[in-house]
Protein backbone atom coordinates (compact mmCIF):
# COMPACT_ATOMS: atom_id res chain seq x y z
CA UNK A 1 0.00 0.00 0.00
CA UNK A 2 3.18 2.53 1.02
CA UNK A 3 4.36 1.74 -2.31
CA UNK A 4 1.87 2.71 -4.14
CA UNK A 5 1.16 5.62 -2.50
CA UNK A 6 4.42 7.15 -3.44
CA UNK A 7 4.31 5.76 -6.97
CA UNK A 8 2.87 9.18 -8.47
CA UNK A 9 5.46 10.93 -6.74
CA UNK A 10 8.16 9.19 -8.09
CA UNK A 11 7.06 9.34 -11.25
CA UNK A 12 6.35 13.36 -11.29
CA UNK A 13 10.28 13.57 -9.41
CA UNK A 14 11.36 11.23 -12.71
CA UNK A 15 9.64 13.81 -15.28
CA UNK A 16 10.59 16.77 -13.86
CA UNK A 17 14.17 15.16 -14.08
CA UNK A 18 13.90 14.47 -17.42
CA UNK A 19 12.39 17.88 -17.98
CA UNK A 20 15.48 19.59 -16.45
CA UNK A 21 18.39 17.51 -17.86
CA UNK A 22 16.11 18.55 -21.29
CA UNK A 23 16.18 22.35 -20.30
CA UNK A 24 20.03 21.92 -19.53
CA UNK A 25 20.73 20.10 -23.20
CA UNK A 26 18.83 22.46 -24.83
CA UNK A 27 20.92 25.35 -23.39
CA UNK A 28 23.73 23.84 -24.52
CA UNK A 29 22.83 23.16 -27.75
CA UNK A 30 21.37 26.77 -27.88
CA UNK A 31 25.00 28.09 -26.96
CA UNK A 32 26.45 25.46 -29.56
CA UNK A 33 24.73 27.33 -32.19
CA UNK A 34 24.81 30.62 -31.53
CA UNK A 35 28.61 30.42 -31.55
CA UNK A 36 28.03 30.42 -35.72
CA UNK A 37 24.70 31.46 -36.29
CA UNK A 38 23.29 35.40 -35.82
CA UNK A 39 20.28 34.76 -33.54
CA UNK A 40 17.29 36.60 -35.34
CA UNK A 41 16.96 38.19 -32.40
CA UNK A 42 17.60 38.29 -28.58
CA UNK A 43 15.33 37.86 -25.18
CA UNK A 44 15.50 41.48 -24.53
CA UNK A 45 14.13 42.58 -28.00
CA UNK A 46 11.43 40.02 -28.04
CA UNK A 47 10.63 41.78 -24.52
CA UNK A 48 11.01 45.36 -25.22
CA UNK A 49 8.85 44.74 -28.40
CA UNK A 50 5.73 42.40 -26.69
CA UNK A 51 5.83 45.03 -24.05
CA UNK A 52 5.43 48.38 -26.46
CA UNK A 53 2.64 46.07 -28.28
CA UNK A 54 0.62 45.15 -24.83
CA UNK A 55 0.49 48.77 -24.54
CA UNK A 56 -0.54 49.79 -27.94
CA UNK A 57 2.62 51.48 -28.21
CA UNK A 58 2.39 51.99 -32.34
CA UNK A 59 5.25 54.02 -32.59
CA UNK A 60 7.87 51.59 -31.50
CA UNK A 61 10.07 50.01 -34.20
CA UNK A 62 12.45 47.53 -33.54
CA UNK A 63 15.59 47.82 -35.34
CA UNK A 64 18.28 45.00 -35.26
CA UNK A 65 20.45 44.30 -38.58
CA UNK A 66 23.67 41.57 -37.75
CA UNK A 67 26.94 42.73 -38.92
CA UNK A 68 30.27 40.57 -38.99
CA UNK A 69 32.87 41.37 -37.03
CA UNK A 70 34.98 41.91 -39.88
CA UNK A 71 32.74 44.86 -41.17
CA UNK A 72 32.77 46.81 -37.60
CA UNK A 73 35.18 49.25 -37.30
CA UNK A 74 38.02 48.67 -34.78
CA UNK A 75 37.22 51.42 -32.70
CA UNK A 76 33.82 49.81 -31.66
CA UNK A 77 34.90 47.05 -29.89
CA UNK A 78 37.75 48.32 -28.28
CA UNK A 79 35.47 51.62 -27.13
CA UNK A 80 32.89 48.87 -25.73
CA UNK A 81 35.63 47.10 -23.40
CA UNK A 82 36.95 50.16 -22.58
CA UNK A 83 33.63 51.61 -21.62
CA UNK A 84 32.43 48.38 -19.65
CA UNK A 85 34.88 45.87 -19.08
CA UNK A 86 38.70 46.51 -19.25
CA UNK A 87 39.67 43.19 -18.37
CA UNK A 88 37.83 41.74 -21.03
CA UNK A 89 40.26 39.92 -22.27
CA UNK A 90 41.54 38.44 -18.75
CA UNK A 91 39.00 37.15 -17.22
CA UNK A 92 36.75 34.02 -17.74
CA UNK A 93 33.47 35.39 -17.70
CA UNK A 94 33.25 36.68 -13.77
CA UNK A 95 35.72 39.92 -12.92
CA UNK A 96 36.57 39.34 -8.93
CA UNK A 97 38.73 42.20 -9.42
CA UNK A 98 35.95 44.30 -10.46
CA UNK A 99 33.60 42.60 -7.49
CA UNK A 100 35.90 43.12 -4.66
CA UNK A 101 36.41 46.49 -5.90
CA UNK A 102 32.39 47.49 -6.08
CA UNK A 103 32.47 45.69 -2.56
CA UNK A 104 34.82 47.93 -1.27
CA UNK A 105 33.49 51.00 -2.65
CA UNK A 106 30.21 50.26 -1.03
CA UNK A 107 32.23 49.37 2.34
CA UNK A 108 33.44 53.02 2.17
CA UNK A 109 30.18 54.38 1.83
CA UNK A 110 29.40 54.53 -2.07
CA UNK A 111 26.34 53.23 -3.84
CA UNK A 112 27.17 49.98 -4.79
CA UNK A 113 27.44 49.45 -8.73
CA UNK A 114 27.33 46.52 -10.76
CA UNK A 115 30.45 44.83 -11.99
CA UNK A 116 28.72 42.65 -14.97
CA UNK A 117 30.89 41.56 -17.32
CA UNK A 118 30.46 41.38 -21.15
CA UNK A 119 29.99 38.14 -21.19
CA UNK A 120 27.18 38.53 -18.49
CA UNK A 121 25.49 41.02 -20.42
CA UNK A 122 25.35 38.98 -23.47
CA UNK A 123 23.93 36.04 -21.26
CA UNK A 124 21.21 38.09 -19.92
CA UNK A 125 20.69 39.81 -23.04
CA UNK A 126 20.27 36.97 -25.09
CA UNK A 127 18.43 34.38 -23.36
CA UNK A 128 16.85 36.11 -20.40
CA UNK A 129 14.48 38.27 -18.78
CA UNK A 130 14.60 42.01 -17.15
CA UNK A 131 14.54 42.58 -13.25
CA UNK A 132 16.33 40.63 -10.72
CA UNK A 133 16.40 37.81 -8.35
CA UNK A 134 18.35 34.47 -7.60
CA UNK A 135 16.72 32.01 -9.80
CA UNK A 136 17.57 35.26 -12.44
CA UNK A 137 21.12 35.43 -11.35
CA UNK A 138 21.92 32.11 -11.02
CA UNK A 139 20.63 31.51 -14.82
CA UNK A 140 22.72 34.06 -15.77
CA UNK A 141 25.52 32.48 -14.40
CA UNK A 142 25.01 29.21 -16.13
CA UNK A 143 24.63 31.07 -19.28
CA UNK A 144 27.93 33.06 -18.62
CA UNK A 145 29.89 29.84 -18.08
CA UNK A 146 29.05 27.97 -20.89
CA UNK A 147 29.82 31.40 -23.51
CA UNK A 148 32.91 31.77 -21.84
CA UNK A 149 33.27 27.64 -22.26
CA UNK A 150 32.12 27.42 -25.95
CA UNK A 151 33.09 30.76 -27.56
CA UNK A 152 35.74 32.68 -28.27
CA UNK A 153 36.20 36.04 -26.84
CA UNK A 154 36.04 37.33 -30.34
CA UNK A 155 32.44 35.82 -30.54
CA UNK A 156 31.10 37.05 -27.36
CA UNK A 157 31.94 40.37 -28.58
CA UNK A 158 30.31 39.98 -31.24
CA UNK A 159 27.56 38.82 -29.92
CA UNK A 160 27.65 42.31 -27.89
CA UNK A 161 27.80 44.76 -30.13
CA UNK A 162 25.20 42.93 -32.19
CA UNK A 163 22.81 42.75 -29.62
CA UNK A 164 23.58 45.72 -27.17
CA UNK A 165 20.68 48.69 -27.19
CA UNK A 166 21.92 51.89 -28.25
CA UNK A 167 18.65 53.87 -28.17
CA UNK A 168 14.38 53.09 -27.99
CA UNK A 169 14.31 49.93 -30.12
CA UNK A 170 17.47 50.30 -31.85
CA UNK A 171 19.72 47.48 -31.33
CA UNK A 172 23.18 46.56 -32.17
CA UNK A 173 25.94 48.38 -34.23
CA UNK A 174 24.00 47.81 -37.42
CA UNK A 175 21.05 49.55 -36.76
CA UNK A 176 22.58 52.05 -34.29
CA UNK A 177 25.19 53.47 -37.23
CA UNK A 178 22.49 54.22 -39.68
CA UNK A 179 19.80 55.57 -37.09
CA UNK A 180 22.60 57.81 -35.47
CA UNK A 181 25.27 58.34 -37.58
CA UNK A 182 24.00 57.91 -41.40
CA UNK A 183 26.58 55.53 -41.74
CA UNK A 184 27.55 51.35 -41.89
CA UNK A 185 29.71 50.12 -38.72
CA UNK A 186 32.94 49.84 -40.36
CA UNK A 187 32.76 53.71 -41.20
CA UNK A 188 32.32 55.00 -37.92
CA UNK A 189 35.17 56.97 -36.47
CA UNK A 190 36.31 57.01 -32.94
CA UNK A 191 34.51 59.51 -31.19
CA UNK A 192 31.49 57.97 -33.06
CA UNK A 193 32.18 54.52 -31.49
CA UNK A 194 33.09 56.34 -28.22
CA UNK A 195 29.49 57.91 -28.39
CA UNK A 196 27.90 54.71 -28.72
CA UNK A 197 30.17 53.10 -25.36
CA UNK A 198 29.07 55.93 -23.29
CA UNK A 199 25.24 55.65 -22.74
CA UNK A 200 25.61 52.16 -22.00
CA UNK A 201 24.34 50.15 -19.71
CA UNK A 202 21.26 52.84 -19.79
CA UNK A 203 20.19 54.02 -23.75
CA UNK A 204 17.13 55.09 -22.78
CA UNK A 205 17.99 58.05 -20.21
CA UNK A 206 21.56 58.87 -21.79
CA UNK A 207 20.84 60.06 -25.68
CA UNK A 208 23.76 59.05 -28.52
CA UNK A 209 21.77 61.62 -30.44
CA UNK A 210 21.03 64.15 -27.88
CA UNK A 211 24.32 63.93 -25.86
CA UNK A 212 24.31 65.48 -22.46
CA UNK A 213 27.14 67.13 -20.60
CA UNK A 214 27.52 64.17 -18.66
CA UNK A 215 27.63 62.05 -22.13
CA UNK A 216 29.82 63.96 -23.04
CA UNK A 217 32.55 63.36 -20.37
CA UNK A 218 32.38 59.54 -20.79
CA UNK A 219 33.28 59.98 -24.16
CA UNK A 220 36.31 61.91 -23.48
CA UNK A 221 37.16 59.65 -20.42
CA UNK A 222 36.48 56.01 -23.08
CA UNK A 223 38.52 57.68 -26.03
CA UNK A 224 41.45 58.31 -23.12
CA UNK A 225 40.83 54.73 -22.11
CA UNK A 226 41.43 53.15 -25.49
CA UNK A 227 44.52 54.81 -25.71
CA UNK A 228 46.04 53.76 -22.30
CA UNK A 229 44.74 50.24 -23.17
CA UNK A 230 47.03 50.44 -26.48
CA UNK A 231 44.59 50.58 -29.46
CA UNK A 232 42.79 48.03 -31.02
CA UNK A 233 45.87 45.41 -30.52
CA UNK A 234 44.54 45.43 -26.89
CA UNK A 235 42.06 42.96 -28.29
CA UNK A 236 44.17 40.88 -29.96
CA UNK A 237 46.28 39.65 -27.40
Amino acid sequence: MTESRHKPFRRLLRWALIGLLGWFALGIAAVVLLRFVPPPISAVMAEDWLGAKLRGDSAYALRYRWVAWDRVAPALPLSLVAAEDQRFPQHHGFDFVAIQKALDEADDGERLRGASTISQQVAKNLFLWSGRSFVRKGLEAYFTVLIETLWPKRRILEMYLNIAQFGDGIYGAGAASEAFFRTTPDRLDAQQAALLAAVLPNPLRLKVDKPSSYVMRRVAWIRRQTEALGGASYLSR
